[in-house]
């Protein structure tokens, strides 16, 4: 240093930190820094619980081709973000950054600008890829199943991830879709998740047309066509409930369906009631209207909620149904049904 360097640093009073030259070559010191380090690749191993998989379209080789062509034109403009590896020290894992990474690799970069954040967990790295929306439905579910399987409740996984129990709820019936669903949703016939748990409501009254349905690989498998199919089936089983011969022999009674009803109307032979005079205060059948999302629905009144401050909802444009937080309803209409 020049004698008049050093004289200027006396008149400020920083005689006493000496150099400080040897931080700007020491990453270890800059953990703390407003700034990015510039980490060699080969120093960085990607997390292997990592909440994305393989066949995510994210990581398809022309996606990563694409993110590569632009790394070399321009470099990683984004900071990814490692924490220091606990069992091989000197080394770090990926918090999130994979494809940046891998785009890297791909285009022959030495180093990546990262930033080491070691209070990461693996709820951190769903969040964060639930907000680019970079997850597939299977992907949550199966981040879900295995904090599921630490017995953590249904409504703290939502809490920890920012979203609603109903939201869990849906993804939860991923994990175990009756097979020929299963086959739908494994082959990328259908993604929605709402759309999967309509099929398996359905599956559950009619699995032999559903099979059907399914089986025919022009069929599209949409929010409209499956509700098209479920009010098929619904009124095709309410015609066949009426159409029903009277006439048939029950295997266990040996009696008709027509002498059954004969004998069970002479065994109660219930004493006729005089009716009773309505109160025209009171309500036949309640149905409550509210909005949600700027969509008109109704309170299901006859399911009930998995948290308190909660209840199921079901749109009338569509008939889809969920649970919601009713601090995010706004009570519209009380209404008779009767």
């Amino acid at each position: 240093m020049s004698a008049q360097k050093e004289q200027k640093m006396e008149g400020l009073g920083l005689e006493g930190i000496g150099d400080l030259s040897g931080l700007l070559n020491d990453p270890e010191n800059t953990k703390g820094g407003a700034g990015p380090l510039a980490l060699a690749l080969d120093l960085i191993d990607e997390d292997p619980n990592q909440p994305r998989t393989e066949d995510n379209p994210g990581f398809s080789k022309s996606s990563l081709e694409e993110l590569a062509a632009t790394i070399r034109h321009r470099g990683v403009k984004t900071p990814i973000s490692v924490r220091e590896n606990q069992d091989e020290p000197g080394r770090f894992i990926i918090n999130h950054g994979a494809r940046r990474f891998r785009g890297s690799r791909i285009a022959e970069k030495e180093t990546i600008p990262a930033f080491i954040d070691n209070d990461y967990n693996e709820a951190d790295q769903v969040i964060e890829n639930l907000q680019r929306n970079e997850l597939t439905a299977r992907e949550i579910a199966d981040y879900i199943g295995r904090e599921l399987a630490k017995d953590v409740k249904k409504g703290d996984i939502a809490a920890a991830i920012g979203k609603s129990a109903a939201f869990v709820s849906q993804h939860v019936t991923l994990l175990d879709l009756p097979e020929p669903i299963a086959e739908a949703f494994n082959t990328g016939r259908v993604n929605d998740v709402t759309v999967i748990n309509e099929l398996v409501k359905a599956y559950k009254k009619n699995p032999d047309e559903v099979v059907a349905w399914l089986a025919d690989d022009e069929q599209e498998i949409t929010r409209g066509s499956v509700k098209l199919l479920r009010e098929y089936l619904d009124d095709k089983r309410k015609h066949e409930d009426e159409e029903r011969d009277p006439n048939t022999v029950d295997a266990f009674t040996g009696q008709t369906d027509a002498e059954g009803d004969d004998d069970q109307e002479e065994d109660e032979a219930p004493a006729k009631k005089e009716p009773k005079e309505q109160d025209p205060d009171k309500l036949k059948k309640a149905i409550i209207m509210v909005k949600h999302d700027e969509r008109m629905g109704r309170l299901m009144l006859n399911r009930r909620p998995t948290t308190e401050g909660w209840a199921w909802i079901k749109y009338e444009d569509d008939g889809h149904e969920f649970e919601a937080d009713l601090g995010t309803v706004e009570l519209m209409a009380l209404m008779d049904g009767a």
